[in-house]
């Protein structure tokens, strides 16, 4: 994939912030959607300072942050300063993985490093001419650490700072500016560098003693991989590495297909496409003069085994492993190695007993479990007192116990299976259509329709299915109905239909919900075969005679798994029903 080519747009007129927007430790709120943060603190001196920083540039800016490093710059010079190169050495590395670890505790802003003014020493490339850059969402507010010694927006000063962005980068017309002035708290910061180094989160695989200032090797072209789910710092830190080692090329693999099914929650992934839209923005944000192929990641490889032309990979600790295996491969195939460089993991302080204890992916998908992911459906033709859930999952998902622990939170819980059953029975609704569609000899002597025998004829034969079905469907829906019916009578204000073929039967319209309940088809599989008896090809059986987990999540308003502890289960429903209790006046009022 080649970066777009973009339309110029016109140089920012600036403008001064209103006063009332000011001072910003009295708990300003965010006012602006994007903005740019210029860094003139030199880096050493700056690391213990980024916290305050970042809280006071999140008090005004509430969805993406571009952050640009331009080390020592004044900007009470009598001459308008201009952007200059700066120096990619180690420092420069570990403080973006600093900074990115540092917005983990704003994780409201999308936070982008800009990496255009980084160079590398490198004799590919001539200088590239200074122009103004296009970003993404063109900043409404420039936002500065630099302080003049009275500590006052003084226009001058913040006048050659709207100068200065809008040299760098396409802003709004109507820019404001910031002197952020954070509160670094009662200690004295020291304002020179300090000779203590950041700790090192970046270093090529094979260990070389190194100093903070040892400038980075570039390369003409890299490749780094990943899912890219959620794009999240962690990820940032990994791609940001590789846009500065690159000088003309980047190959970014997104795993896809195969590669996903090992995933925790591979149904909550964002589509491929997705995630290649939300990575090739933010890629063309940070480093726009480098060409970015990004291509789906199907086998472990991927083209850093097979293409001749790279010269370097980037992996995290965990996936190191894997690029000593890329090497091993190149090798084997007649190709030079890849130099590797090796990320740290991102620590989440944050995390909660089941995730993982770094920057993850997957934790952000176990936190999705309970929440609201589409708008409810309206639905004026249910009682108007009683909100319906339906309830689904693959069998062996656990959707039976996620039912009860519902209805001990107080829903009225309706279960299919068990009106299938009173529909069977003798002078049930269904009783007679089915004995006449399938004959006398599916019954036991007592005239009990035998269920068993009933299965044998219609497993396998979508036609014979179909008769059934077209009799039991409708009947089952017509049973629930008279349910909610005795739920309002009751006082009941929620109900939920358990139903494992909630989606197939068409029963979403008897719902204004569908909560599904997932669980890795490998689980559900050991879990039939341990509750039912069957063999494993059996259970396999089943499983794709249903709808598959992806297609049920794909029409669901919340999904639930009971992939670990009862207590975390448990935690998941109670936050589901807390949110739910939440939006059920303002839907109620939606359909009034």
């Amino acid at each position: 994939m080649r970066k777009p080519r973009l339309r110029a747009q016109p140089r920012a007129v600036s403008q001064a912030l209103s006063p009332t927007l000011l001072p910003l430790g009295l708990g300003t709120m965010a006012v602006f959607r994007s903005g740019l943060l210029v860094l003139t603190t030199p880096l050493a001196s700056l690391a213990p300072r980024l916290a305050p920083i970042l809280t006071s540039a999140s008090r005004l800016v509430n969805h993406t942050l571009y952050v640009h490093l331009q080390p020592g710059m004044s900007l009470e010079g009598p001459a308008q300063p201009q952007s200059s190169p700066v120096q990619a050495t180690f420092e420069v590395l570990d403080f973006i993985t600093h900074f990115y670890t540092g917005a983990e505790a704003h994780r409201n802003l999308d936070v982008r490093i800009l990496l255009t003014n980084i160079r590398t020493k490198s004799a590919f490339l001539p200088p590239q001419p200074i122009s103004v850059q296009n970003l993404a969402h063109p900043p409404e507010v420039v936002l500065t650490d630099f302080q003049t010694l009275d500590g006052s927006q003084y226009n001058p000063v913040k006048q050659q700072l709207e100068r200065y962005a809008t040299s760098c980068y396409s802003c709004c017309p109507r820019l404001a500016s910031v002197l952020l002035y954070p509160d670094y708290g009662a200690g004295e910061l020291p304002m020179e560098p300090m000779d203590v180094p950041l700790f090192s989160t970046i270093r090529p695989a094979s260990p070389v003693a190194r100093s903070p200032k040892q400038p980075v090797r570039g390369y003409q072209r890299g490749a780094v991989g990943g899912t890219f789910d959620r794009l999240h710092n962690a990820h940032k830190v990994l791609l940001s590495v590789a846009c500065i080692l690159a000088q003309e090329q980047l190959v970014v693999g997104v795993a896809d297909k195969d590669l996903l099914k090992s995933k925790v929650l591979p149904e909550l992934l964002q589509p491929y496409a997705e995630r290649v839209e939300h990575l090739s923005e933010f890629l063309v944000d940070i480093k726009p003069s480098l060409t970015f192929d990004i291509i789906p990641l199907l086998d472990p490889y991927g083209p850093a085994g097979s293409d001749p032309s790279l010269e370097f990979l980037v992996v995290s600790e965990e996936t190191y492993r894997g690029g000593m295996a890329v090497n091993r491969f190149r090798l084997e195939n007649g190709l030079e190695e890849l130099a590797l460089y090796q990320i740290q993991l991102l620590q989440d302080l944050s995390h909660k007993e089941n995730e993982e204890d770094k920057v993850s992916s997957s934790s952000f998908r176990q936190r999705m479990l309970g929440k609201l992911l589409r708008p409810p459906h309206k639905r004026p033709e249910l009682p108007p007192s009683l909100y319906v859930i339906g309830l689904t999952g693959i069998s062996g998902s656990g959707k039976s116990s996620i039912a009860k622990r519902l209805k001990d939170l107080g829903a009225f819980v309706i279960d299919s299976d068990q009106l299938g059953h009173r529909a069977y029975a003798p002078g049930g609704p269904a009783y007679q259509p089915v004995v006449e569609a399938f004959g006398t000899d599916i019954l036991h002597k007592d005239g009990i329709i035998n269920r068993k025998v009933l299965g044998s004829r219609v497993f396998g034969n979508k036609k014979q299915l179909k008769i059934l079905t077209d009799i039991m469907w409708p009947v089952i829906a017509e049973l629930a109905r008279e349910e909610m019916d005795r739920a309002v009578t009751e006082g009941k204000h929620v109900c939920v239909i358990d139903a494992a073929m909630l989606l197939e039967a068409g029963w979403q319209n008897l719902v204004h919900e569908v909560w599904t309940v997932v669980i890795p088809e490998t689980e559900a599989v050991r879990r039939i075969v341990e509750r039912d008896g069957l063999s494993e090809a059996a259970a396999q059986s089943r499983l794709q005679s249903q709808m598959s987990g992806q297609q049920l999540v794909d029409q669901s308003h919340v999904v639930l798994s009971t992939l670990w502890e009862p207590h975390i289960t448990q935690r998941q429903v109670e936050k589901a029903w807390a949110l739910l209790q939440e939006r059920i006046p303002k839907t109620h009022q939606a359909l009034d």
